[in-house]
């Protein structure tokens, strides 16, 4: 017959054969994602998005925010 357990000795053994591969390739995929991260600038400049909250004026982000705030401005005068 064999020894108690040894059933569930063998599963566990199947399982890591999975579960290496699958945590060697996420561990790609993050680092894969942090590169693409880095070298897109993501963390060029940290500082000035976290001085950005403390101003009082309001940039616009794009050029239709833009164009917006100047027709809103003008719709005032």
């Amino acid at each position: 017959m064999g020894r108690p357990g040894a059933g569930l000795n063998r599963t566990s053994m199947d399982s890591l054969y999975v579960l290496i591969p699958l945590s060697v390739g996420l561990v790609l995929v993050i680092l894969a994602v942090f590169g693409w991260a880095l070298h897109g600038g993501q963390f060029e400049d940290l500082e000035s998005e976290a001085e950005r909250i403390l101003t009082d004026e309001v940039l616009p982000l794009d050029a239709d925010q833009a164009a917006a705030q100047r027709q809103q401005e003008q719709s005032h005068v």
